[in-house]
């Protein structure tokens, strides 16, 4: 199948490559503020937020550290930090 103009991988596919390594900003959370409102899981781009036992877990081989959830967390509870390799 050939991928089209924009596409990153095959449909289906995403989960089988990994884009953490693009990362430059990581996300970490304060989970005191948290209040676990999963905006940070709903409109992560790359599905890489979720949430086990009332933590957020952000799997960072898929993060490519695009602030999403950072921006629409409401209590602001989830900081980009410059990653450092």
């Amino acid at each position: 199948m050939a991928l089209r103009i924009g596409c990153a991988a095959e449909p289906g596919r995403a989960r089988d490559n990994k884009t953490g390594s693009w990362r430059v900003f990581m996300p970490v959370v304060d989970l005191e503020k948290c209040i676990l409102c999963g905006n940070c899981i709903l409109l992560c781009p790359e599905t890489a937020v979720s949430e086990n036992d009332g933590q957020i877990l952000f799997d960072l081989d898929f993060c490519k550290g695009c602030g999403v959830c950072a921006r629409e967390c409401p209590a602001e509870a989830i900081s980009m930090i410059q990653e450092e390799k």
